[in-house]
Order: structure tokens, then sequence, then C-alpha cells
């Protein structure tokens, strides 16, 4: 049937019809007073969904390119960083680094397991000259749906005084309590097509005060990536270059959904599918990567020797989209999204068909176990 797909996976993720209504708007000039006037409502929805007061700018960017613009522009080439790698976007986030120039120090772990916060602390305390110029975190690391420690971690970067965090949010923010001023976050990124609940082509970063002085010292040569002019542009209600209007359009509708629905709304809608979407894989028998007590509300990532064998009955049978693994994971894991604008039915939906798909593969499980576990865990 046509129109029927659905996507249970980690980005791009459903959009709302109201969204999907102001997508399809006319477009306005973009220098003009009532385009004005979106972005500064924009702006303060922004700084809301971040529980924030710094500036959060917003770039014609996705997720990657949000996380470049915010080391190239308070970082230097041959500054000292440490990346947390422990999945795909880790690993993505030093290979930027080294990329520039950077003395790129990594902090491993197998993917699925969550960086060690020691190893952090122990690297920090040993800087004495301060050297260490910034940590870069993946707090949601989707390609193992693992969900990383960055309060820890950045207490001792705080304790360090001289280091930046800069955190990969793309899969976090808007899905888990991500209080930037409380935890005093330096430099935040994350992007559109998430929890965002809007297509991909847009990137945010949060940044603050910290940061801003680390960037009158940065060495990186850039332009179209400047923060400076954004910054400049976001205090007059403008940008420095042509945005993508129609999707500012929708970011405006998708954040106003998103303050009727309330943060702490949001959080506990995430977790609570979250935790139905791992019960329902336990009582299949089936493996999950990452431990409970680090679990990203994302994404779910399940290990096993037919996750493409299931993608490809649930996609063909079913419409539904799920993940699956990259690198070293591919063909060995599949991933269920729960982000974004998903629902209760959506996550009841979705492991009803996978158990009508472990059935036709000769999966040995009982009956309905799957869909019962679910819907106990969202009572």
């Amino acid at each position: 049937m046509e129109d029927k797909h659905i996507l249970m996976i980690p980005g791009p993720t459903p959009v709302p019809e109201k969204v999907l209504s102001a997508l399809g708007k006319h477009p306005i000039g973009h220098r003009s007073g009532d385009f004005s006037k979106i972005i500064s409502e924009i702006n303060q929805n922004l700084q809301w969904l971040h529980q924030t007061k710094n500036e959060v700018l917003s770039l014609n960017v996705s997720g990657t390119g949000a996380m470049e613009a915010g080391m190239i522009n308070f970082l230097s080439p041959g500054d000292r960083v440490l990346v947390g790698v422990n999945g795909k976007f880790g690993d993505r986030w030093a290979q930027i680094c080294e990329v520039f120039g950077m003395q790129t120090e990594r902090i491993t772990a197998e993917w699925g397991i969550p960086l060690d916060t020691e190893e952090f602390r122990t690297k920090l305390e040993a800087d004495t000259n301060k050297e260490i110029k910034a940590v870069v975190i993946t707090h949601s690391e989707t390609s193992a749906g693992v969900l990383n420690d960055l309060e820890t971690i950045n207490k001792y970067v705080k304790a360090h005084g001289k280091a930046l965090i800069i955190v990969d949010a793309v899969t976090s923010l808007g899905a888990y309590n991500l209080p930037i001023d409380e935890w005093d976050l330096d430099v935040v990124a994350s992007g559109s097509q998430k929890g965002y609940m809007i297509p991909p082509g847009l990137g945010f970063i949060s940044v603050n005060d910290k940061a801003w002085q680390a960037y009158e010292t940065s060495k990186f040569p850039r332009f179209y990536m400047d923060l400076g002019k954004y910054k400049k542009a976001n205090a007059k209600n403008s940008t420095p270059f042509t945005p993508p209007i129609n999707l500012m359009f929708g970011l405006q509708t998708a954040l106003q959904i998103m303050q009727r629905e309330g943060l702490e709304n949001i959080f506990a809608r995430h977790l609570r599918l979250t935790n139905a979407t791992r019960a329902a894989a336990k009582a299949l028998g089936l493996d999950l990567l990452a431990p409970d007590d680090a679990a990203s509300t994302a994404v779910t990532a399940i290990a096993t020797d037919r996750a493409e064998d299931i993608r490809s009955i649930m996609r063909q049978k079913y419409d539904i989209a799920l993940a699956g693994g990259q690198d070293h994971l591919k063909g060995k894991i599949f991933r269920i999204g729960h982000l974004g604008f998903i629902s209760d039915r959506d996550v009841m939906m979705t492991i009803s068909c996978l158990e009508a798909t472990l059935l036709e593969l000769g999966h040995d499980f009982d009956a309905k176990a799957g869909v019962k576990a679910a819907a106990a865990a969202l009572v």
C-alpha cells in the first residue's frame, strides 16, 4: 500500500502532520520583518528546549556539520584533544580532529559499552600543564544504542579548568534530560532530523561564555562556518546567509508542539518507549547490545546473526524501516528507533510485526511474549 512506510530508525524520524503542512507553505523573504519575528520565536524556544540562557545558533548543516563547526570555532591546529570513542560517531569526531591537525587522543570502549569516566579523570588530572584544550563526547551513541555518562565526564572537565567540553547531543537533545546551564556544558551540537521532528538540513549549536572566549583565540580559517557571524546575526533575529526558509517554518511548528507536550513529558515518553522496546526484546530471547543502565533513549540495538533477514522482512512485508549495524557490526545488529515523533502505538505495532517476522524465521519464543512485555512496560 502506498504511503504507509514507517520510520523506526534513529533518524530521519517521522514528521508530524502540522509540521508537514508548515513545510509546504509558500516561502517569504528571509530579510523581511515577518521572517525576523519567526526567528525570534524560534530562538526563544530553542533556548527553552536546550535549557539554557546561552545563544543557540541555527546552521544550514547536518549534525556532522554542527559538530565540525563546534570544533573549528573554538580550537586551533596542534591543540591536544580527548575524544570518547565507543561507536561510529565518536570515531567520526576523532577523524575530524585529525583532519584539522589536532593532537587527538582516543579514549575507547567496545561498541555498546559506555565510556569509562575514570579514564577521563585520570587523563585530565595528569594534565598539570593544562595542555588539553577540549574533551569531545558523544552523549547518545546511536550506532550502538548506548548513553555515555556525560554529567560525570563534564565534572572532570570542569575540575581541569582549562579544557572545553564539546558535546554531540544529536540524538539526546529532545529525548533525554540535558540541562545545559545546570551542567555548565560549553558547546552542544544537535541536528534537525532527530528529536526536533523535522527533516534533515538544520544543525544547532549552544555556546556558552567560556567557549566564546576560546573563539577569540581560535586559529582555524572559516567563513561559512564562522559562528561569530551567526552570533551577530542572531542578535538581530536574522541569519548571516540564506536559511532554508521552509525548514524554519517546520522548526517553528515543531517547537510549538514540543512546548505543548512539555519537557518532562517528552523525556518521560522517550524513557517509556525505551523500556518497552528493551522489555520486549528480552521477552523474545533477543540480545541487547547496551546494558540497561546505559541505554540510549533514542534507539535500541539488538544483536543477532539474522539482523538483515529481520530488517528485510520488516521492510518488505510490513513497510517498517529498522536501522542496521555500521562498520564491524554490519549484519550483526539491527536497531529500533524510538526517537522524536514516536508514540506507544508505534512501538507496540513494531513489536507485533517483529514477532511475526521472528516466527517466519523460525525463532523460538513464547507466543505474544514481546507484545505482553511491551504493554506491561507502557502501563
